[in-house]
């Protein structure tokens, strides 16, 4: 990334992002769709309730069992769209952010400081989440969706229909919350990313941006990204469905609220403060494998891109 920037074209970093985003989103599809899952049910996840959903293993095997394989991969046409979309739109911009402060600061590659990848970072996020968000509601949709009420018969269905029966403008709830859930996210798994990589290359003597230490730097910064900004996600996943009752039957109670505030105060009120990180773990793990394998793919096909020429 910051390591290497003068040498590739923004092409190379949209090509690379793009295809960072489509190897993360398949690999880490079925622990997007448990998370969802997760985050849209009301009761509390734990074995001694009547919920749904009580664990991570039995939420997996659960679904397995009542839908098949194939609703591991649910919605995952929109998904993959989201995630080319946002991997090309982030790298992209992230790569012009860094370029374009670099000339205004005039600060030397060796002595980028934190701040200026959070900056970077943040802007590239929100470029990116702008661009990609119609796809992140529809998709939303496609997970939130019994397989014994379905709505929505795909992607071209659910947005004929939303724009038919509902409005254009819900292609777009949720944004705010996601924003401003975003451009910190993304603003620390950039700064944290650099910062990990660094730390890595000085204990190790290793100049360059190997496999193992993508791997290992991903991971971290995508683990401490996500559990700081957590409560916007799950506030967000909750003001997609608003209005999406019918398609919500056999989850247990709907969840109802008027915006961002309301949702939060809404969760806690109901389900206390816990309630704000609920579907953490799988949040968790998906986050430190997505960041990981992003990055690294990432890092990989700019290399590839390179050899190529």
């Amino acid at each position: 990334m910051g390591h290497s920037q003068k040498s590739e074209s923004n092409i190379d970093h949209a090509i690379a992002g793009a295809a960072s985003g489509f190897i993360t989103r398949f690999l880490c599809q079925p622990l997007d769709v448990i998370k969802i899952r997760f985050q849209l049910q009301v009761e509390p996840i734990s074995k001694c309730h009547g919920s749904k959903y009580k664990s991570l293993p039995q939420a997996f095997l659960l679904i397995l069992r009542e839908e098949g394989i194939f609703a591991l991969w649910k919605g995952h046409v929109p998904a993959q769209l989201l995630s080319i979309v946002y991997g090309m739109a982030q790298f992209y911009s992230y790569n012009v952010f860094m370029k374009t402060i670099q000339d205004i600061s005039k600060i030397e590659e060796r002595n980028h400081f934190i701040y200026i990848h959070f900056i970077a970072g943040a802007g590239a996020g929100s470029v990116a989440t702008i661009a990609s968000f119609p796809f992140d509601t529809v998709r939303t949709r496609l997970v939130a969706q019994s397989n014994n009420h379905q709505v929505y018969k795909g992607v071209l269905h659910s947005c004929s229909s939303i724009i038919r029966h509902e409005s254009p403008k819900v292609f777009f709830y949720g944004l705010l919350p996601n924003l401003l859930q975003i451009a910190p996210h993304t603003g620390l798994q950039f700064a944290f990313y650099e910062f990990f990589i660094d730390f890595y290359k000085k204990y190790t003597s290793n100049t360059d941006t190997s496999f193992y230490n993508s791997m290992f730097s991903g991971s971290i910064a995508g683990l401490l990204a996500k559990t700081i900004v957590y409560p916007f996600d799950l506030a967000r996943k909750r003001l997609q469905i608003q209005g999406f009752q019918q398609g919500r039957k056999g989850f247990g109670k709907f969840f109802q609220c008027n915006g961002l505030l309301d949702c939060l105060k809404v969760t806690v009120k109901e389900e206390g403060v816990q309630g704000l990180f609920k579907g953490l773990v799988p949040s968790q793990v998906k986050a430190a494998i997505t960041s990981a394998l992003h990055f690294t793919a990432y890092e990989q096909v700019l290399l590839l891109l390179k050899l190529l020429r």
